[in-house]
Parts: C-alpha cells; structure tokens; sequence
C-alpha cells in the first residue's frame, strides 16, 4: 500500500481494513438525503454492512418508507430492528468488523422519551459503547434546532435532548457531516 492509499483507509479494531473512519455523524432535516449519504459512505466498507433501524412501524406511510430503503440497498444488508438497545446492538453487530449505519438517531430518542426511559442516561450509554466497537459506525439523526421554538414542554424537551445528543456526539465523531438539498458538507 502506498503512502497516499495509507491515508485513505484505516485498520478497524476487528483487523478489518476500512475506508470509514470509526466514527462519522451525519445530520440534516427530513428527507434531505442523510440515509441514502450514509449508505453510499457504508457501500465502500468491504465486509459486512449492517442497517440498524430505530424506526417502529405503526402506519402504512412508515411501512412504505421503510421498504423505500430496504429496497434502495439491496440483499446485502443485514437489517437489525431496535428501537431501544441500540448501545447494545452496536457492541454485538460490530464484533467481527461489520460497519454499522444507524438510522435514526432523533426516532430512538423518541422511543426512548415515549417508554419513559432516562434519555440522558441512554445518551451516555451510547456514547460509551461507540468506544467498544470493533467496526465503523455512521451514524444518522435529524436535525431539528433550527426552527421554531416548540410549543410545548415535551416538544422542547426532546429538542434539547437532541442537540445535547448531537453535541456530544459530534465532540467524539471523526467525521461529522451536514446534507442539505442531497448535498453533503463536511463539518469535521
């Protein structure tokens, strides 16, 4: 491997040699392309990729944007559904070197808030797990501090619970990207 190859990839703490740093956060608001970057980031791993979806399905138009994915990467995607053990989920699925996309970051956080978890304590949970992983993670979560005050306390709460996640999240990330339009910029 040359010099300027060296720089490109990166030794995995599984041994896996990877394009991804260990730690990419990808933001943006709905439907600006976050996922579909974040695959396209994950379709250069060579070894396994895993999707690990926070979503839960409760109406028809959720089930329809998850077969949009689903059907968007293809067989060669192992999908995990976990809509709350996320910290665990990345330990187990990164052991042997499997690059993981997390999506999304804001829909746990609501999951977590609607089944009365301690938010912050999971935040912190996470955040300790990202430095126990054997593979890549990229994950991606929406962001949504740059509208209007929410009305409401619970509406507020989760707004700030998210950018406290995001911050903290971004201080320990390698790679930190906003999209925009489809457009990826590069924060870190």
């Amino acid at each position: 491997m040359s010099k300027s190859e060296s720089r490109l990839y990166g030794l995995g703490v599984a041994g896996v040699i990877t394009p991804l740093p260990p730690v990419t956060l990808i933001l943006g608001g709905a439907r600006s392309g976050k996922s579909r970057h974040a695959e396209s980031l994950l379709d250069k791993h060579p070894g396994r990729r895993v999707y690990l979806a926070t979503a839960e399905i409760r109406d028809a138009e959720m089930a329809a944007r998850v077969k949009a994915h689903r059907d968007r990467r293809g067989t060669d995607w192992k999908t995990v559904e976990e809509p709350l053990a996320v910290a665990e989920a990345l330990k187990a699925e990164t052991e042997r070197g499997a690059a993981v996309l997390v999506d999304c970051l804001t829909l746990w956080l609501g999951n977590l808030m609607g089944a009365s978890h301690d938010a912050e304590a999971e935040i912190t949970a996470l955040l300790a797990a990202v430095h126990q992983c054997g593979g890549p993670i990229v994950f991606v979560s929406n962001e949504v501090g740059l509208g209007i005050v929410p009305d409401n306390a619970m509406a507020r709460r989760f707004r700030d619970l998210a950018g406290i996640l995001h911050q903290r999240l971004a201080e320990t990330a390698d790679r930190v990207v906003f999209i925009a339009a489809g457009l990826p910029m590069n924060l870190k």
